[in-house]
């Protein structure tokens, strides 16, 4: 009888052990089978951050020059800011802020702050003025008469170029730190001169002093006009690079990508008066250009 407590025992340790290896989880001979752990909830997905450019601002300020006024659009040397491309009333443009705000809201809603001749070392004074007015986007068209002087020895060097801009954007932050910025190209002065040249009327008004430094002589094509006239190109090629590296450095600045230096206006979309500045339809043209760049997703 001594000998059955020692059965006992090993008959247990044994049970024991089949017992452990059918178990889910391990265990070790003697002790009981761990408890399967209670299943966790399933995390909630983190929100989407708000995206930083908004499609759909809800006030406009425009800065630039004569083409942002609508220069010679309506009639000869006047402004018309009722086309112009960024804030204009005119229905037959459909201006950026007609787009964006809607009839009702573009008189209380946008700022047309441009002037014509301006050039850039005049927009820091423009964009606070634009930031005085807490706009939700600023659009920006400036550069053009940096390189339409008298000749290519006046143009505007294109480190002032960028000294001047970047003091723009630096005094718009200053006072309207979330603007967002459109920036449109400088348009191609020398695609420009290759449209006008071919009316005899262009060429008349042109000889009055329009862009000199492109269109003086307009119908010579002799080595030295080409040369000059790919100087004044190759510098609005300048300016472009410096809007777009300057912009880059913004977070809330988008560049039209060379959008309205690639454009190619046509006679109908050029001023029947200068036959530089845009028509009411140039103004439309440009008008959805900044459209599409500054409502894509």
């Amino acid at each position: 009888m001594r000998g059955r407590p020692r059965f006992r025992t090993a008959v247990a340790a044994a049970t024991a052990a089949l017992l452990c290896a059918g178990a889910l989880s391990g265990c070790t001979a003697g002790e009981p089978a761990a408890k399967t752990p209670a299943a966790r909830p399933t995390p909630k997905p983190a929100p989407k951050p708000t995206p930083l450019w908004d499609v759909s601002p809800a006030s406009v300020a425009a800065v630039g020059d004569s083409v942002t006024r609508a220069f010679d659009a309506c009639s000869v040397l006047t402004d018309c800011p009722e086309a112009s491309w960024a804030t204009g009333t005119d229905t037959t443009v459909n201006s950026l802020a007609l787009r964006l705000l809607g009839p009702e809201k573009v008189a209380t809603r946008s700022w047309n702050l441009a002037r014509t001749g301006a050039r850039m070392a005049e927009l820091p004074e423009q964009m606070a003025g634009a930031a005085a007015e807490r706009p939700e986007l600023v659009t920006v068209m400036m550069g053009a008469n940096d390189a339409c002087r008298p000749t290519p020895e006046l143009m505007t060097p294109v480190d002032d170029f960028r000294t001047f801009f970047e003091a723009a954007l630096a005094r718009l932050r200053k006072g309207a730190p979330k603007a967002q910025v459109y920036v449109a190209s400088v348009p191609s002065l020398m695609h420009l001169w290759s449209t006008g040249r071919v009316s005899p009327m262009g060429l008349e008004v042109w000889k009055l002093g329009i862009c000199g430094a492109m269109l003086t002589d307009a119908e010579d094509l002799g080595a030295a006009a080409e040369r000059r006239r790919a100087e004044v190109q190759d510098r609005v090629v300048a300016y472009n690079r410096v809007l777009s590296e300057v912009c880059a450095k913004d977070e809330r600045c988008r560049y039209d990508g060379g959008a309205v230096f690639g454009f190619r206006f046509d006679g109908g979309q050029l001023s029947p008066w200068d036959f530089f500045h845009p028509s009411k339809d140039g103004q439309a043209r440009l008008a959805e250009l900044a459209y599409r760049r500054i409502t894509k997703e």
